[in-house]
C-alpha cells in the first residue's frame, strides 16, 4: 500500500479557558487515501470540523494544537509558518466553506473572486485568470457562466454560491479538497446536485476528499469510509459500508436512527371544521429601482396562491429555495404585506390590518424563524426575549418572566434558563427558545420558517417531536416550511408543492408522498436519498 495523503496522529486541540470543556479534539487519529472520500461525521461540538481547520492553519483565535502531527505528503502542518500555510492553501490543499455568503467577498464580482485565487500564487496574466474562471464555472454546472462571472454573491441563488466555492477550492488543482458541511440549508435538488458534482470532480481529477458533515443520508451517498466523531473523540473508523450497515458504537446508531426515514405518511382522516387560515389569490412582487449602472428589477414572489389550514392541522410547504415558501409564510405573519389577495385568520382579513390593529392581533399568529441566533438578542436574556411579547400586551413583568421560566420548563430547558444569554446555549437548544418565544403569547397559529434546516439530524428529531408534543398539547396548528422533504413525512397532514412563486400540487402527504401528480414534485421526491428504498419495501 501506498502512503496516505493525509495522516491525522494524536492530535490534541486545547480550547480557551471558560470552554464548556478541555479539549476540542483529543488524540484523534485517522488517514485521508488518495482518490477516496472520507467523510467526518459528528454533531455540532464534535470536533469534526476543527481537525481541518487545524490543518489549513484557520484555528480561531485562543485555540492551539497542543500535541499529535497533522502530516500532508510526509510534511507535519503543525508546523508551518502562515506564510508556508498560505503557500499551501489553495495549491495544495482546497477548503469548501459551509457557509458561502460569509465566506465570499460581497463587494466584488465572481470572476474577480476566483482570479484573485491564480493571483495569490502569482499565476497566469490577468487574461488568463479571467479565461481559466469563466472554465472553472463552466465545470461546476453554473448555469450562462458568462453572465455569472460578472455577478456579485447576492446576485446568485444559495446553491450557485456553493458552486462558485467549489470552483475557487478547484482552482488551483489541489490533491486534497476539505469539504465543510457544503450541503447544509440547501434544498433537496441543489443538495442532490451539489453531492454529484463533488463526487464527479473527485473522480474526474483524482482527488482525495475530507467531506465534513452531520447527516449520515449524506455520506450513504458520497462516502468512501467514515470517521465518527463525538466531544472531540473519535467512536467509529471503517468503511462506509461497515458503518452504514454494522454501526458498533450506541452513538453511531443514534445519529443513523435519527435520520427521518418513513418517506411514506401515514393516512389522516380529512378535517370537517371550518379553516382557522384561509388564503385567497395571495400575489406578491418585490420591486427594485433602477440606477445608472443597474435596470429596475420585477421578481414575483407570489403568484395566485390559494390554500386552507384547518385548526390543530400542520401543513408543510415545500419548494426549492426561491419558490416563494418563505415569502408566504412573512406574508402570513405580515412581515410582508402582501399586494393583492386575503389573509383570512378565523374570519379576521389579516392582510386588510393597518398597523395599530395589526398590533393588537399580532399574538394570534407567532413565528418561528430559521437562524434563532439571528433572531434573539445577544445582549438580551433569553427569559426577557421570551417575556417581551406578553408584557406589550399588558402583562407585567413579573407574571411575564414567570411565564417564560414555565415555557422554559415546556420546551426542555428548565426555568433556570432565564437568565443565561443566547450564546450559552447550543444551537438546537436556541431553536427551542425560539419555539419558547413563539409559544408566549399563546397563538392561534405559529408558522416554523425552516426551523430544523441547519439542525444535527439528533437535534432536528428532537425538536420535530418537540413540536409534535406541543402541538397534541396545546391545540396548535402549524405552518411548517421547509425544503427537506423527508422532515415533511415526518410531521405533516397534508403538503403543498411550491414553484416560482405558484402553488403546482397540493393534498395529503400520503397522496403527494406516494402519487405525485406534476413533474416537478416528483424531481423533488427523486432526489430525497433512500427513497427508492422506502419505496421498494413499503
Amino acid at each position: 500500500m501506498t502512503d496516505p495523503l493525509l495522516s491525522i496522529r494524536d492530535l490534541t486541540i486545547a480550547l480557551p479557558k471558560g470552554a464548556d470543556r478541555r479539549y476540542a479534539v483529543e488524540d484523534v487519529s485517522y488517514d485521508v487515501e488518495r482518490g477516496e472520500i472520507m467523510c467526518v461525521v459528528g454533531e455540532s461540538g464534535s470536533g469534526k470540523s476543527m481537525a481541518a481547520n487545524a490543518l489549513m492553519g484557520l484555528l480561531p483565535k485562543g485555540v492551539r494544537a497542543t500535541h499529535g502531527e497533522v502530516i500532508f505528503d510526509g510534511q507535519n502542518l503543525l508546523t508551518l509558518t502562515e506564510k508556508q500555510h498560505r503557500r499551501l492553501r489553495g495549491l495544495r490543499i482546497g477548503m469548501i466553506f459551509q457557509e458561502p455568503m460569509t465566506a465570499l467577498n460581497p463587494l466584488m464580482r465572481v470572476g474577480a473572486q476566483i482570479a484573485e485565487v491564480f493571483e495569490a500564487h502569482g499565476q497566469y496574466s490577468a487574461k488568463e485568470r479571467q479565461a481559466r474562471a469563466l472554465a472553472l464555472l463552466e465545470e461546476v454546472g453554473i448555469p450562462q457562466p458568462d453572465k455569472a462571472i460578472r455577478a456579485y454573491p447576492f446576485q446568485l441563488s444559495g446553491g450557485q454560491r456553493q458552486r462558485v466555492m467549489i470552483a475557487m477550492a478547484l482552482a488551483l488543482e489541489p490533491e486534497l479538497l476539505i469539504a465543510d458541511e457544503p450541503t447544509t440549508a440547501l434544498d433537496v435538488t441543489t443538495q442532490a446536485q451539489i453531492l454529484e458534482l463533488i463526487r464527479d470532480l473527485q473522480q474526474r481529477r483524482g482527488m482525495a476528499v475530507m467531506f465534513i458533515t452531520h447527516d449520515f443520508g449524506v455520506v450513504a451517498e458520497v462516502a468512501s469510509r467514515v470517521c465518527v466523531m463525538r466531544e472531540g473523540r473519535i467512536v467509529e473508523l471503517g468503511s462506509a459500508d461497515e458503518v452504514l450497515n454494522h454501526p458498533q458504537h450506541a452513538y453511531t446508531r443514534a445519529l443513523i436512527e435519527a435520520i427521518p426515514s418513513n418517506l411514506i405518511p401515514q393516512a389522516q382522516s380529512p378535517r370537517q371544521q371550518a379553516p382557522l387560515l384561509e388564503v385567497r389569490d395571495l400575489n406578491k412582487v418585490f420591486r427594485s429601482r433602477g440606477g445608472l449602472f443597474k435596470p429596475a428589477r420585477e421578481v414575483v414572489a407570489l403568484r395566485d396562491v390559494s390554500f386552507q389550514l384547518a385548526p390543530g392541522e400542520t401543513v408543510g410547504i415545500v419548494g426549492e429555495s426561491g419558490s416563494g415558501k418563505s415569502t408566504l409564510g412573512r406574508c402570513v405573519v405580515r412581515l410582508e404585506r402582501p399586494d393583492s389577495g386575503t389573509l383570512l385568520l378565523s374570519g379576521t382579513d389579516f392582510s386588510a390590518l393597518n398597523k395599530s390593529e395589526l398590533r393588537r392581533q399580532r399574538w394570534r399568529v407567532q413565528m418561528i424563524f430559521q437562524d434563532p441566533y439571528a433572531s434573539l438578542n445577544p445582549r438580551t436574556r433569553v427569559g426577557y426575549a421570551i417575556a417581551q411579547g406578553p408584557m406589550a400586551n399588558g402583562v407585567s413583568r413579573r407574571d411575564a418572566m414567570k411565564q417564560a421560566g414555565e415555557l422554559l420548563d415546556l420546551v426542555g430547558l428548565g426555568a433556570v434558563a432565564v437568565d443565561r444569554f443566547p450564546h450559552e446555549f447550543s444551537g438546537g437548544q436556541r431553536q427551542r427558545i425560539g419555539i419558547a418565544r413563539a409559544l408566549a403569547l399563546n397563538p392561534e397559529l405559529i408558522v416554523a420558517d425552516e426551523a430544523v434546516s441547519a439542525l444535527d439530524v439528533s437535534i432536528q428529531a428532537q425538536i420535530l417531536e418537540l413540536l409534535e408534543d406541543l402541538k397534541q398539547k396545546l391545540s396548535l396548528s402549524l405552518l411548517f416550511i421547509t425544503h427537506d422533504l423527508r422532515v415533511a413525512a415526518q410531521i405533516c397532514d397534508r403538503i403543498i408543492v411550491m414553484q416560482h412563486g405558484r402553488i403546482v400540487e397540493q393534498g395529503s402527504a400520503e397522496a403527494v408522498f406516494l402519487s405525485p401528480q406534476e413533474a416537478y414534485t416528483k424531481q423533488l421526491l427523486d432526489a430525497i436519498p433512500g427513497r427508492a428504498t422506502e419505496l421498494a419495501s413499503a
